[in-house]
C-alpha cells in the first residue's frame, strides 16, 4: 500500500487537474453559446440560397456555368475540417478516421486541409497536401470562407480537380455531433420539391448574369456554414470532454481520499500495536 504521503501528493496533483478540467469546460461552454448563435443564424441563409439557385437553375435549364461543368474525376480535391488544438474527445479522431477512410477509396485524391489537427496527420503519412489553412481562430471572419473558397473554386475552374467534397462535423447538440461529407463542386443545383407550381419569372439582370454571381456565392456560404458547424461541434465535444475529465478526477478524488483514510487507520494501528507490545514487554 502506498504512503499516506504519496497518497496526499496523488490527490493534491488530481485536484490541479480538476481544476483546470473545470476551467476548460466552462471557457467552451461560453464559446459555444456563441458558435451555437452564429451556426444557427447561418443556417436559414444557406437554406435559402439554395432555394433561389433551385428555382433558377429549373427554370433555365440551358444556362452554362463554369462552376456547374461536370467533367470525368480524374483528380478530386477533398477538403478535410479539423480543429487547431486537441481536449475535445473524439471530435478530431472521428473526421480524421472518417477521412481516411474515404481518402483509400478514392484514385488521385489531393487534399485541401483546414486545421492543424487533420494537416498534422496526414503529413506524417506522407499524403498530397495541395493546401492548409491553420489558425483561423475562435471567431471566423466571411472574409476567411471566401479566401478558401475562392481557392477552391480556381482549383476547379483551372482543372486542377474535376470534383470536390467537403468534409466536416455537423452540430446536432453539445454532446451529438456528426462527421459528414458533400459534394461542393460541380455545384449540383437542388431540385425543387414536386407539386410546386411552376412559375414564369422574369429576370433582371439576365439569368446567366444571376447564375455568375449567385454560384460563387453558394460555393462560399456553404464553406461559412461548414466552418461555423466545425467550431460549434469543437466546442461542443471539448466541453463534454472536459466535463467527463472533471467528473472522473472528482471520482479518483473520492477513492484517493479512502485510501489515504485506509493508510492513516493502519499506521494507527501499527503504532497502537507497537505501544501494547512494549508495554507487554515491560511487564
Amino acid at each position: 500500500m502506498a504512503s499516506a504521503r504519496d497518497i496526499r501528493r496523488r490527490i493534491k496533483s488530481v485536484k490541479s487537474t480538476q481544476q483546470i478540467t473545470k476551467a476548460m469546460k466552462m471557457v467552451a461552454a461560453a464559446k459555444l453559446r456563441r458558435a451555437q448563435e452564429r451556426v444557427i443564424a447561418a443556417r436559414p441563409f444557406a437554406g435559402k440560397i439554395q432555394e433561389v439557385l433551385a428555382r433558377l437553375a429549373a427554370a433555365n435549364s440551358g444556362v452554362s456555368h463554369p462552376l456547374l461543368e461536370v467533367r470525368e474525376p480524374k483528380s478530386i480535391g477533398y477538403v478535410l475540417i479539423t480543429a487547431d488544438r486537441g481536449l475535445c474527445g473524439g471530435y478530431n479522431a472521428n473526421i480524421i478516421r472518417m477521412a481516411h477512410r474515404d481518402l483509400n477509396n478514392m484514385q488521385g485524391a489531393s487534399l485541401i486541409t483546414i486545421g492543424r489537427k487533420g494537416r498534422d496527420y496526414f503529413r506524417r503519412r506522407g499524403f498530397d497536401i495541395k493546401s492548409e489553412f491553420i489558425g483561423l481562430g475562435e471567431d471566423i471572419p466571411f472574409a476567411t470562407a471566401k479566401e478558401i473558397a475562392q481557392t477552391l473554386m480556381d482549383y476547379y475552374v483551372k482543372g486542377v480537380v474535376d470534383e470536390v467534397y467537403l468534409t466536416f462535423t455537423e452540430f446536432v447538440s453539445a454532446i451529438t455531433q456528426k462527421p459528414k461529407t458533400i459534394k461542393l463542386l460541380p455545384v449540383e443545383t437542388p431540385k425543387e420539391e414536386e407539386g410546386t407550381s411552376q412559375v414564369d419569372y422574369i429576370y433582371e439582370p439576365a439569368p446567366d448574369v444571376l447564375l455568375g454571381e449567385l454560384l460563387p456565392k453558394y460555393v462560399e456560404t456553404t464553406v461559412y456554414r461548414a466552418l461555423l458547424e466545425a467550431k460549434a461541434s469543437e466546442h461542443g465535444a471539448r466541453m463534454t470532454a472536459m466535463g467527463s475529465a472533471t467528473d472522473n478526477a472528482t471520482e479518483m478524488i473520492d477513492k484517493l481520499t479512502l485510501s489515504l483514510n485506509r493508510a492513516r487507520q493502519a499506521a494507527i494501528t501499527k503504532e497502537i500495536s507497537e505501544i501494547v507490545g512494549g508495554a507487554n514487554a515491560l511487564d
